[in-house]
């Protein structure tokens, strides 16, 4: 069985709650997420457990799209979500968390690619590739105005 779990976590100079905020509302997703083009809310807003949002992403010349679900929402905390339709069983955690002046932020995927659904074609796997792979620090975009530290 091949497990993947991998976190990528940055600090942001900006209050929790914002970052949040602007994470957590999908239609800033393909500003934010590298490769995603594209990010729709399956459903009426606001985002809560149940929500399911579609995204679109472009790997390799290739468009992978996929659907997670919201299993865990605590406001300015913690989304979690859990893919329902993708090429493989995949969770998503996005954490925030209080910084001296800032905003500490995570996202952690967790996924099994050896569990290929049907359908499932190679370029199933590009949205974890994009996140597993070492590659340059922007692959997590801070939102305009807004500066990470560090980077």
């Amino acid at each position: 069985m091949s497990q993947i779990d991998v976190t990528a976590t940055t600090t942001i100079d900006a209050p929790r709650e914002d970052v949040a905020r602007y994470v957590i509302d999908h239609r800033n997703d393909p500003v934010w997420i590298g490769g995603i083009t594209e990010s729709e809310l399956l459903g009426e807003p606001p985002i809560a457990v149940g929500s399911r949002v579609r995204r679109v992403a472009s790997f390799m010349g290739k468009r992978v799209e996929y659907v997670n679900e919201v299993v865990r929402l605590e406001p300015g905390s913690v989304l979690e979500m859990r893919s329902v339709k993708s090429p493989f069983p995949m969770v998503v955690t996005y954490a925030f968390e209080d910084t001296d002046g800032g905003t500490r932020t995570s996202v952690r995927v967790q996924g099994d690619p050896s569990v290929r659904r049907p359908c499932a074609d190679r370029a199933g796997d590009a949205p974890l590739r994009v996140v597993a792979e070492p590659g340059p620090s922007d692959r997590v975009r801070a939102p305009d105005g807004v500066r990470r530290r560090g980077g």
